[in-house]
């Protein structure tokens, strides 16, 4: 049970601090510059992972990329740099997220639907739109 779970759990745990942080980011600081930063250590910390790790070696390695390497980071650049501007607008910590990941699970299944043929079932459109409920709640 503990392999099907604890990615989820990681990625709850660094969502809170993510979050956490992002609000945390002086509103007087250049988000751009900030980015940067981030992205450097992220780089340093990532890189530092790949060469403690099991690999082929860094060209047969690089040689197996493609553009989605390349993609992910202009979307993780979207993310954060739009997290930063959200918390700036007065968004609270409690419910920026939420509303975010409620819009985003019920885009993402026309996203599956559309572009990958999963099925989508009765249950989940009744979910999308007790979900898009939730949102009209929230943000009122």
């Amino acid at each position: 049970m503990w392999p099907l779970f604890w990615p989820i759990a990681l990625v709850v745990l660094a969502n809170i601090f993510y979050n956490i942080i992002t609000k945390s980011t002086p509103s007087d600081s250049n988000a751009m510059l900030s980015l940067t930063v981030t992205y450097l250590v992220a780089a340093l910390c990532t890189f530092t992972l790949y060469l403690t790790g099991t690999n082929q070696g860094f060209a047969a390695d690089i040689a197996k990329l493609n553009w989605t390497s390349f993609a992910l980071g202009l979307a993780i650049v979207g993310l954060e740099f739009g997290y930063i501007h959200v918390y700036r607008a007065g968004w609270n910590v409690n419910t920026a997220p939420l509303v975010a990941n409620i819009a985003l699970a019920c885009a993402l299944l026309l996203v599956g639907y559309l572009f990958f043929h999963e099925t989508l079932s009765l249950r989940q459109l009744i979910g999308a739109v007790v979900c898009v409920g939730g949102l009209i709640l929230i943000t009122n």
